[in-house]
Order: C-alpha cells, then structure tokens, then sequence
C-alpha cells in the first residue's frame, strides 16, 4: 500500500499483473483532484483512453463531462475519476474477472488515499465489482446504498447512454439526486 499519489501512480504505470499490459499505449491511473471526496469508477480504459492516458475522454467522455458541469462537478477540480482495470482491454470486452482481480489493488490504494464520502460506480462492471455482484444496472440506478462508511451509487455508463438516448432523462435524474447527496453531506468542496 502507498501512501501517496506520486508512488502510487508510477508503480501503477510499471505494472505488468495481467495480459492487459502487452497491447497497452497508456496506463489510464485516473484524473481529478486527489483530495476530492465523490469518487466517479468505470470499468477500463477505451480506444481514445489508452490513446490519450486519461479515464472518459471519448463521446462517452464528452456527454459525462455535460452531466457533470449540469451539477457544478468537473473532472479537474472537485471530483476524481478512475476505472477498475487501468489498461484498455482489447476491443474495448469487459475486462475478466482475473484482470480485474490482478487491477483492483490500485483502485483500493487509490480508495484509501481519497477516502471519498461518495462513489459513483459508471456502468455494470464497476457496480458489479464495487456494490454487489448482482445489481440489475437498468433497474438499482440511482439508489444510494452504504458500503463500510461510504454512500455508493450506480448509473448507467455514458457509452450506454449513447447507444440507447432514450435513457438520458433517467440517468440525469441520478447525477440531480448525486447533487442533493452532495449538499447533504457538504462534501462539495475538495478538502
């Protein structure tokens, strides 16, 4: 376990636990502020993340950097965004249940480090991972449940939201109820 960002982040850009390493352009270790207190997780890197070494910069990217910025959240300075594998898995698959395995270790060091009050798990694979392993994502979005001292919430993954736009009302409603949590807990300001 490391005990601060700079360490952690360049053992994790040497890592080489799982075969995700060998096709790998980039390490995808997160972007935000290290002190923020709501933790953003999807699962790994895509096509324009390995290319570019940082989490959701696609259109995915692009439409939850909208939703963010619709409830004054922004990727630079009060949130931090990371994935459960930090290396693109190929064709952009789900990554398995062994890379996965050999990846959380830095996910858990970058938890530890964060201690965030909230985190909102992108996608089934990171609530899958992160919440329970048999969260029905279509249906258990947007509901809060605490996991050991942190609130955990699961929303439909902005590339899903592209595929199927019918379903960007209902996950706006999880970034505006994200937003009340936020003022609730006062934990808006990185700090």
């Amino acid at each position: 376990m490391y005990d601060n960002w700079e360490d952690l982040e360049q053992a994790c850009l040497a890592c080489r636990q799982c075969g995700l390493c060998q096709e790998r352009r980039h390490v995808v270790f997160g972007v935000g502020n290290p002190k923020a207190k709501v933790l953003f997780v999807g699962e790994g890197p895509g096509e324009h993340e390995d290319l570019q070494g940082e989490p959701f910069v696609g259109r995915g990217g692009q439409l939850l950097d909208k939703l963010l910025a619709a409830i004054d959240l922004d990727r630079k300075t009060n949130i931090y965004i990371a994935n459960i594998v930090k290396c693109r898995p190929p064709l952009n698959r789900d990554p398995l249940p062994q890379e996965q395995e050999a990846c959380i270790g830095w996910l858990r060091n970058q938890f530890a480090l964060l201690r965030p009050k909230i985190v909102v798990c992108l996608g089934r694979v990171s609530a899958m991972r992160m919440m329970k392993p048999d969260i029905k994502i279509t249906k258990e979005h947007g509901i809060f449940l605490e996991k050991n001292g942190t609130l955990m919430m699961a929303t439909l993954h902005p590339a899903a939201l592209l595929r199927n736009p019918k379903q960007k009302p209902a996950a706006f409603e999880d970034y505006l109820r994200l937003r009340e949590k936020i003022d609730e807990l006062g934990c808006d300001v990185a700090k």
